[in-house]
């Protein structure tokens, strides 16, 4: 299930996402504590990056700091609001540094720049995309994604769309790459079974199916899963960009 952002107070997270220092933005008087928002915000990431979504609490960060979780609240409102600095925190990742060059080549940097970010962190794709976190460095890569299209001159609208959907289409394959790598299990073996099994239940497939068979038989099976996984990106965004060409 996917976790929505923006949901705590908004000038509150607002003035923590924008932050130009990493004072204390306390939430109740109190005194200050050897932590930071910085601080807090990167056990945090540690903690989902080892236990997914389902394993980060404010205890488990707490844990992590050698602090009670009461110690956070002093920095951090709760578990909604720490999400969204983290989701920022792992896009600063990405930088600012693209070379110059070809438009086309700077999408697709751009969109493999994303994906492993997004593989260093697979719960990322698990905060909504329905709702802007409209942090400072979440907005950094769309800038850059804008500046790459650029070129094309694209009417507004059109550019809002393809900006969308290079999004959507980065985030859908990247949290597939994850889920692929989670399972452990060589694909080859496992597609080879469920073939036999599925062979035995359904002789008929292939008549049932022809269009599918025909397009399985012309491309072949590649046992690199990642690869092919890669590939089937690389197509997508290429499809996209002749388009908006």
């Amino acid at each position: 299930m996917s976790v929505i952002p923006g949901q705590g107070d908004a000038e509150r997270i607002i003035r923590l996402l924008w932050r130009t220092d990493d004072d204390v933005v306390p939430t109740a008087p109190g005194p200050r504590r050897a932590l930071s928002v910085g601080l807090i915000i990167e056990a945090a990431v540690a903690v989902a990056d080892e236990t997914g979504m389902a394993g980060l609490s404010m205890r488990a960060v707490g844990d992590r700091l050698g602090r009670t979780s009461m110690a956070l609240y002093t920095y951090v409102a709760d578990k909604a609001e720490l999400v969204d600095l983290m989701y920022d925190h792992v896009h600063a990742e990405l930088g600012r540094d693209r070379p110059a060059g070809p438009w086309r080549d700077r999408v697709h940097t751009w969109a493999a720049d994303l994906t492993a970010m997004y593989l260093r962190h697979p719960w990322v794709p698990e905060v909504s995309y329905a709702r802007a976190v409209l942090g400072p460095h979440e907005q950094a890569v769309l800038e850059d994604l804008l500046a790459a299209l650029e070129p094309l001159a694209l009417p507004p609208e059109t550019l809002r769309g393809a900006a969308g959907s290079l999004h959507h289409l980065v985030r859908g394959f990247a949290r597939t790459l994850a889920d692929a790598e989670r399972l452990g299990e060589p694909d080859t073996e496992t597609w080879q079974r469920r073939a036999d099994a599925l062979a035995a239940s359904a002789p008929d497939f292939a008549e049932r199916f022809p269009l599918s068979v025909r397009l399985s038989r012309a491309t072949g099976w590649d046992p690199d899963w990642r690869a092919r996984i890669e590939a089937t990106m690389r197509t997508g965004i290429d499809l996209l960009l002749d388009g908006l060409a």
